[in-house]
Formats: structure tokens, sequence, C-alpha cells
């Protein structure tokens, strides 16, 4: 059910499947970044209703790395019976979860409250230096 948070996804730290990897480091390559995340998603068997989820996920991740951190980040996309993964990784600080949507007139803090809405389960993955959001999807 979309907003769960379970234990499984952090239990993972590296794929053990197959994942593809794209690079973004400034504002325009978002678009470039929901056309591969689209086109992955789709590749892997997820729905086109749940790939309009996932992409939206995803580009509220990309959007607050390039707000909050210097030197972009990547995301990493992989699929394992079942279940789609998505890792975001930039070098910024770790993500605080579990955040209520801000009220309707807040200017900003509606990225990771949307995110962990829609999409099934969110973690956050930290070592040294790298901070991993990663966001799992039924197929």
């Amino acid at each position: 059910m979309p907003g769960e948070r379970w234990e499984t996804v952090a239990e993972q730290s590296v794929p053990t499947y197959t994942a593809d990897t794209m690079a973004y480091q400034v504002a325009t390559d978002v678009r470039a970044l929901r056309a591969f995340v689209s086109a992955e998603a789709l590749a892997r068997g997820l729905s086109a209703e749940r790939v309009e989820l996932l992409t939206l996920a995803v580009s509220e991740l990309a959007t607050n790395t390039l707000q909050h951190t210097t030197g972009g980040g990547w995301v990493r996309l992989w699929a394992e019976p079942g279940q789609l993964f998505c890792d975001v990784v930039d070098h910024g600080p770790t993500r605080a979860l579990g955040r209520s949507m801000p009220a309707a007139d807040a200017i900003r803090g509606r990225g990771l409250a949307i995110v962990e809405q829609i999409c099934d389960e969110v973690a956050v993955l930290t070592s040294p230096g790298e901070t991993v959001v990663r966001i799992r999807l039924t197929l």
C-alpha cells in the first residue's frame, strides 16, 4: 500500500540485479532523467499509471538534490521479482522521513512528503559522503 515503509528496502544496500544508472548535474538534466526513469520502468514491467508515480517521485528527489546539495547526483533503477527499486543518490545530508504534508500556504517542503505518499516503500541509506533515498514500487 502506498505510504508504507517496510524494513526490507533498507536491508539491501546494493542491487543484486542488473541496474541502469543516469547522472544529473543541473536543473535542465531533470527532463532527460524523467524520460530515462519512465522508459526503464516501463521496460521492467511497471504499469503506465505507476510509471507516472515513480517519475514524479524521482523528479521530486532529484530537484531536492539540485536545490540542497552540490555536485548533482545519479539514479539507479532495477527490478526484482514482483518489485521495482529506484535509488536517488547524492552527497547531501541524510533526509528525515515521516514528514506530514505542509500546510496549503507553505512555499516549500512537499517533496519528501509526496514521495512517501505515492511510493510503496521509502528508505534512506547512508554511507560516508553518500545518501541514498531508495524507493520501491510493486510491479
